[in-house]
């Protein structure tokens, strides 16, 4: 009865979400045409309703109407739906372990373009939020980006805005903008990047060190790195009478979080290099 009772309060042709099924791993440009069931801008307002149901989205793994909101924000991103970049927004928080979320998202915003680069911005600046949701809002503002050229220099600003904060930004965080940065050519923010390093500020595990990133920049060759790293090993290995015990600083965060926090990372990178098979 309650099924029946929401599949209803959703009007054709939006209500054919509910049953359309199991939604496939594929990259945006092969997701099904929804448009194709007859949606347009008039069902925008019950499409976000539908992305946004906290019922649906908690529903019973098994069911079809599960898939639903995914279906919804897809058909959002389609439409250019630019009246949902805010209520979207909000599954960044309330969906923050749904893997769904992280990754098709970001995707989302960027085909909705760079209407939604303010509101971004915004969200990235709030220290309300969580570390995981502001690594999926970077996210966004790189597949604006990518998907809208003309887009990139106000991006890049905003990227490189959150990282001067890099003081109070979470390792894993400023990874993540220095990953959207590389993927972005800004070799203008390099100057930043290096600070981040120089702080202890960034994750190893999303882009290497520094010297990896000049690489990735092409501001350095391998070959030059590699030379970096064979002098630097010698020096650390030649003996000293005045060498001192030195230990490395400590992470306020605890350690279980600290673990909790690279496994999501390694995932979320493993996700960036391959599709695998994914049950919501």
């Amino acid at each position: 009865m309650e099924e029946i009772a929401r599949t209803s309060s959703y009007p054709a042709p939006v209500d054919q979400l509910l049953t359309y099924g199991e939604a496939e791993v594929v990259e945006p440009e092969d997701w099904p045409n929804y448009l194709e069931l007859g949606l347009g801008p008039e069902h925008i307002p019950d499409l976000i309703r539908l992305a946004t149901d906290e019922q649906l989205n908690q529903a019973d793994p098994e069911s079809l109407e599960v898939w639903a909101p995914t279906h919804a924000w897809r058909a959002l991103g389609q439409l250019r739906a630019e009246a949902a970049i805010e209520p979207l927004l909000t599954l960044f928080d309330t969906l923050e372990d749904n893997e769904w979320v992280m990754e098709e998202l970001p995707e989302v915003f960027g085909m909705i373009g760079p209407a939604a680069l303010p509101a971004l911005a915004a969200y990235m600046a709030d220290r309300s939020h969580k570390e995981w949701p502001h690594i999926n809002a970077s996210s966004s503002v790189l597949s604006i980006a990518t998907r809208w050229p003309e887009a990139r220099s106000e991006s890049v600003a905003i990227l490189s805005e959150q990282l001067e904060q890099f003081t109070e930004n979470e390792p894993d965080f400023n990874a993540f903008l220095i990953l959207a940065l590389v993927k972005l050519g800004a070799k203008e923010a390099a100057p930043l990047m290096e600070q981040a390093f120089a702080a202890d500020r960034v994750e190893y595990i999303v882009m290497g060190d520094w010297e990896d990133v000049q690489v990735r920049l092409g501001l350095k060759t391998p070959e030059e790195v590699e030379q970096i790293r064979s002098e630097r090993l010698a020096e650390a290995v030649m003996p000293s009478t005045t060498q001192e015990m030195t230990f490395p600083q400590v992470s306020s965060k605890p350690r279980h979080a600290r673990g909790a926090t690279h496994k999501k990372t390694k995932s979320k990178m493993a996700k960036q290099s391959r599709k695998k098979n994914r049950k919501r």
